[in-house]
Formats: structure tokens, C-alpha cells, sequence
């Protein structure tokens, strides 16, 4: 079955970095696309950035371009989202997610920007 594992997440304060993965299991994670996604308390769920299966196509939300970073690596089966010079306002759980039929989730990862 598919699975999905994010880590990384923390406590950070603003201006600082982070890098979070997501360990991808029980699908054929080359030839599927990836994405971001993170809810922050009481708003909806959103698409924050997404790369291709080869990982030579990405995109993001315009509130995060220039500071966060989506990359692969295939032979681990393993997405990540770097992420720099960050603000109170990127603080939610992060969530990795694959569409394989249907939307697939991991569990999420806690990303707290405070001072």
C-alpha cells in the first residue's frame, strides 16, 4: 500500500531554515509526480509546491517562490522541501502527497515559526 513519511519538521525561528522529507513507499515513486501541501489552524489546505516525476518541472504558490525548494531523489524514493528565510506565517503541518488513483497523504509534520 502506498505510504507516505514525512520528517522534519520543528520549531524555527523567523529568518531560519528547515528541510523536511518524505519517505515514499508501495508505488513506483519515478514515474509519479509530487507535492507540498500545508494547513495552517483554521484555514483549508493548500498546495504549497509540486515537481515532476524526473524532477525537472516544479512549481509554487506564489507565497513561497524564491524561498522554499522542492527536489527528488528517485534512488531513495524521497522528496524534500527545502525551506529558507522563513516567516510566522508558514507555520502549519506540512504534508507530502501523491496522486496514484486517488490523492494519497503522509501524516503531516509540525513546522512552527516563532521567536
Amino acid at each position: 500500500q502506498v505510504q507516505l513519511v514525512e520528517s522534519g519538521g520543528g520549531l524555527v525561528q523567523p529568518g531560519g531554515s528547515l528541510r523536511l522529507s518524505c519517505l515514499a513507499s508501495g508505488f513506483t515513486f519515478s514515474l509519479y509526480a509530487m507535492s507540498w501541501y500545508r494547513q495552517a489552524p483554521g484555514k483549508e489546505r493548500e498546495l504549497v509546491a509540486g515537481i515532476s516525476n524526473t524532477g525537472g518541472s516544479t512549481d509554487y504558490a506564489d507565497s513561497v517562490k524564491g524561498r522554499l525548494t522542492i527536489s527528488r531523489d528517485n534512488a531513495k524514493n524521497t522528496v524534500y522541501l527545502q525551506m529558507n528565510s522563513l516567516k510566522a506565517e508558514d507555520t502549519a503541518v506540512y504534508y507530502c502527497s501523491t496522486y496514484w488513483g486517488r490523492r494519497y497523504w503522509g501524516q503531516g509534520t509540525q513546522v512552527t515559526v516563532s521567536s
